[in-house]
């Protein structure tokens, strides 16, 4: 059976242990990295030891940061009254790359998945509470992902809250901008039934 080089093969290795990166995606980088000069691969492992070692999690929102607490909780101008619930950090720049929401945001860092060992306690919910007693919240947007963990954690965050004097909202599901509605499953269809709005002039 064929084999790389052991240093390649373990680059090659390492790779695939990245989500979505598969054997081949894996291979092709590998060959990549060794094609260009040793200067550039320099500066990549130099950007990886660096997010290592200056990055971390925000301690009030949980999101990535390199300042505590992050910039979306100490910036000035996003107004205190809305909270925009994901699931990971990279989820922020989504919502905030439309422009549309000026609130603040809360990451859950995962959500509810039985199978992973994510349960509720993973979700560490007592620092969204401990944002709630100031009473400035006045909306909760969960914007988790229309997936069944997703939805879970959705169901788990509003049972959680239902004591709370707050607007609970969910992000509306449906049929994407463009697209056409026979090449729709099922389940979407059946989304955008129940998110209809009403239209005026």
């Amino acid at each position: 059976m064929f084999e790389y080089a052991q240093p390649l093969n373990r680059l090659i290795e390492e790779l695939k242990k990245i989500p979505s990166i598969g054997a081949k995606t894996a291979q092709r980088i590998a060959f990549y990295l060794l094609s260009i000069p040793a200067e550039e691969t320099d500066h990549l492992s130099e950007a990886i030891r660096e997010v290592k070692k200056t990055l971390f999690y925000c301690t009030v929102c949980n999101n990535i940061t390199n300042v505590d607490p992050c910039r979306y909780c100490t910036d000035s101008d996003r107004n205190d009254d809305s909270l925009c619930v994901v699931e990971e950090p990279y989820n922020i720049a989504t919502i905030e790359r439309t422009g549309a929401f000026h609130g603040r945001f809360h990451v859950l860092l995962g959500t509810l998945a039985p199978l992973k060992g994510m349960g509720p306690e993973d979700l560490k919910l007592e620092k969204l509470t401990a944002r709630l007693g100031n009473g400035r919240v006045k909306e909760i947007i969960i914007a988790t992902n229309p997936t069944a963990e997703g939805e879970a954690t959705a169901h788990f965050i509003v049972k959680v809250l239902k004591d709370y004097d707050i607007k609970l909202t969910r992000l509306a599901m449906g049929l994407p901008v463009g697209s056409d509605i026979d090449f729709a499953d099922q389940v979407t269809i059946k989304k955008a039934l129940e998110g209809r709005t009403e239209l005026k002039e």
